[in-house]
């Protein structure tokens, strides 16, 4: 289906390139791009909150995130324009530490390689001796408590001779600690009536593959074939819901048996999007726009790093029985509840995104930029995201941007909070950005233009400042704020 989905995009991007270049003709031309620009772009992000989903929707959403780009625009002659963009994200995460909770010494992954099972067998000793324990609202040290995503992009655009036909194609790779993703996409853009009517369509496919990491306890229990007395396990104890140890063997009771979990087999996740969009400037001082995405998933669309909990299933403990009471306050700090799966999600899901834009000039001091977006998906999910910013200009260097948010969406159709999920479903969740939730934002930039780019380093003149603070706020509790800053030059 996906496949067939693609080539007819890309089939209908093929001829109206043939159609938008034999209506073109020949006019004096302005050069596209006068001269290399390069921005500079920085970003730093920070959250806090109590829904984990690395802990089955209960635990620290600690993270912050440091984000370094340089983008580099050049003009091969007069129509065509290379861009590279190059990126680094540095991020600390509490949450995605506790893939492996118990580990206090960043020693060892805790089974994250199937070929492990001496490592895990030594491991589990010096645990014991150590005293083993760990908590969802306490960052462990492992090897997924950070992370570096790195990634690229090269893109290309040509402009037809009149200006009123725009093509573009980019290729990007990016790379993490347990995913990797390759993309490719082409744009075609056509304007009429004199500059004032635009058309835009667009496509663009990932192929992505996870190299997958799970939950310490639950690799270890197949890398022992389930037996509890060998591997990670093996001198460590187990408590049920009341603290009591149990045994192990299962001789006088139930014990911890996480039977839905297993190996993801399809490690692949593929993504492919068309965008439509139109844009008609209504008079000197407004214009408005349209858009529609739709975008088709397929493979493996859930995070193996992500816990559930069943509540048809007992709960079983690692770590200091008297905080089993606490364990849903960040009071408890020294146990953890062993999981009984990792999310499980359709293998397909299809997404629309609906957007319009309003934007309009008071004066040469004021302007109202509007946006709404209705967002809907075979999951369950649907969405409302309405911003308003004002762009105010202080004089003829200087421009402030006061900006507001709003969005609420409905939860997916497999979610359901830590330990109420059930285990005779066939997809489940707690990751609760599939939730049901409503979130603001406010955001301030400044931003500092000089287009003769008057101020020097060496043979590039600066062009632009820009730095921008928002603030987000979620119902559930996820507290976010981000600042963003960059400087533009261009080449003289």
């Amino acid at each position: 289906m996906y496949n067939k989905f693609i080539l007819f995009l890309f089939t209908l991007l093929f001829s109206i390139v043939l159609i938008a270049q034999n209506d073109s003709t020949t006019v004096y031309k302005k050069r596209v791009l006068e001269s290399t620009e390069i921005d500079f772009l920085m970003s730093y992000y920070s959250q806090d909150g109590d829904n984990a989903s690395v802990t089955g929707g209960i635990g620290t959403e600690e993270l912050w995130d440091v984000t370094p780009t340089i983008v580099v625009a050049y003009p091969l002659n007069d129509d065509a324009v290379l861009t590279v963009d190059v990126g680094i994200s540095a991020y600390s995460s509490a949450s995605s530490s506790n893939l492996d909770p118990f580990d206090s010494s960043g020693a060892s992954q805790g089974g994250d390689d199937d070929d492990d099972d001496d490592d895990d067998d030594d491991f589990g000793y010096n645990r014991a001796a150590n005293g083993v324990e760990g908590s969802p609202w306490v960052a462990s040290s492992g090897a997924s408590a950070e992370d570096v995503w790195v990634g690229g992009t090269i893109g290309y655009s040509h402009s037809s001779d009149d200006r009123n036909f725009i093509w573009s194609g980019h290729v990007s790779f990016s790379a993490e600690y347990d995913y990797t993703s390759t993309g490719i996409g082409g744009s075609v853009t056509k304007l009429f009536n004199e500059k004032n009517t635009e058309i835009h369509l667009g496509a663009q496919a990932y192929i992505d593959f996870w190299n997958p990491k799970y939950p310490t306890e639950l690799d270890s229990f197949l890398e022992a074939n389930g037996d509890l007395n060998n591997g990670f396990f093996q001198n460590i104890d187990i408590l049920n819901q009341s603290g009591n140890i149990i045994d192990k063997s299962g001789n006088s009771g139930p014990i911890w048996n996480p039977e839905n979990y297993s190996l993801i087999v399809d490690k692949g996740r593929n993504t492919f999007s068309a965008t439509l969009g139109f844009s008609q400037i209504l008079s000197k001082r407004a214009q408005f726009s349209l858009s529609l995405d739709l975008v088709y998933q397929q493979g493996w669309l859930a995070n193996p790093m992500q816990r559930v909990y069943f509540a048809d299933k007992a709960n079983y403990y690692v770590g200091n029985a008297s905080s089993i009471p606490n364990y849903t306050s960040p009071e408890n700090t020294n146990v953890f509840h062993l999981a009984d799966d990792i999310e499980r999600l359709p293998d397909t899901r299809f997404k629309t995104p609906i957007g319009m834009r309003f934007n309009y000039f008071i004066n040469e001091f004021l302007t109202v930029r509007t946006y709404y977006r209705y967002y809907f998906d075979d999951w369950g999910v649907t969405s409302h995201t309405a911003n308003i910013e004002l762009p105010i200009k202080l004089g003829s260097h200087f421009t402030i941007y006061p900006s507001y948010r709003y969005y609420t969406q409905t939860a997916a159709d497999y979610f359901a909070p830590y330990n109420e999920n059930l285990s005779t479903d066939e997809f489940y969740t707690s990751d609760y950005d599939l939730a049901e939730f409503n979130a603001n934002q406010y955001g301030f930039g400044v931003s500092y233009t000089d287009i003769f780019a008057k101020a020097h380093i060496w043979k590039f003149g600066m062009k632009s400042i820009d730095l921008r603070f928002y603030q987000y706020d979620r119902s559930t509790g996820l507290t976010a704020w981000i600042v963003s800053g960059g400087v533009k030059f261009v080449m003289q």
